[in-house]
């Protein structure tokens, strides 16, 4: 029982299914439904875009902060290398002057000043050593940005493209739904498959002529009018006859189609007497 009643449910789904499907493949086809389904891709696919092209100005926005710190640190380079540069030729002046008034090497080393300027120098080629791999570590985050923002507009470009192709294809697909309906109609009428009423329509229209015709023809018999109207025109008839003897007794031809006629008659009661 079970079994069944499933069975029988899911039957049901699939006729409901079925129908869907007809009905939404029908609803397609309707180039205002196509126009709207292709505005809708195309409005999806642009906001895609959009946010694409924000991801890239992120990049792109990364990058030149990169760029912008490279900069910065290639300047405090420049001047750790004067620095250094300044406390090296400290050193030397003093250990010059150290060695002027006698003292031994290592009496220069102990030398204060001597050991601020070692100071110095070791701190600067410190600083400037780690400060010259961070532009290099940055350099390289700025040229990988590049790259990868180089790709981003290449892909950009395509689906930019790809949205103009859209909607080229969104009018030939309606004008191609639009053509092929009118086709189908026009064919459908030639070969009498459509039945969209107005044979139909023509058809009463006729018959319905036929009968108020019909229904015309026996009211006048009914009526009397038919018989009324050949008399009328049995009367015209004759007095246009009685009229037109008239005249030809008046002009004299009366009396020669008379004895015309009499002889005619004469001649063939003649040849019909035996001999």
């Amino acid at each position: 029982m079970v079994s069944a009643l499933f069975r029988w449910m899911k039957a049901v789904g699939y006729l409901l299914t079925g129908q869907l499907d007809s009905a939404r493949r029908t609803l397609d086809m309707n180039p205002h439904v196509m126009r709207a389904k292709y505005d809708e891709v195309i409005r999806d696919k642009t906001d895609r875009i959009h946010q694409y092209k924000q991801a890239v100005a992120g990049l792109i926005a990364q990058q030149e902060n990169k760029i912008a710190k490279v900069k910065t640190l290639t300047d405090e380079t420049r001047k750790l290398e004067d620095l250094k540069a300044g406390a090296l030729a400290k050193a030397k002046q003093k250990v010059e002057q150290l060695k002027a008034q006698g003292k031994t090497e290592a009496e220069v080393k102990a030398d204060e000043d001597y050991l601020k300027c070692l100071a110095a120098y070791n701190d600067f080629n410190s600083t400037l050593t780690e400060k010259q791999a961070r532009i290099d570590e940055l350099e390289a985050d700025v040229k990988s940005y590049g790259d990868k923002i180089k790709d981003h507009k290449i892909k950009l470009q395509h689906l930019v493209r790809e949205i103009e192709t859209l909607k080229a294809e969104a009018a030939d697909a309606v004008a191609e739904i639009i053509t092929a309906k009118q086709e189908k109609d026009i064919a459908d009428a030639f070969s009498g498959i459509a039945d969209d009423g107005t044979e139909k329509e023509l058809q009463r229209m006729r018959e319905l002529r036929q009968e108020v015709k019909a229904e015309a023809r026996i009211s006048r018999e009914m009526a009397g009018t038919d018989t009324r109207a050949q008399e009328a025109e049995f009367l015209e008839y004759a007095r246009s006859t009685s009229a037109n003897t008239e005249f030809d007794a008046l002009v004299g031809l009366a009396a020669q189609t008379d004895s015309g006629a009499k002889e005619k008659k004469e001649a063939g009661e003649k040849s019909s007497l035996p001999e």
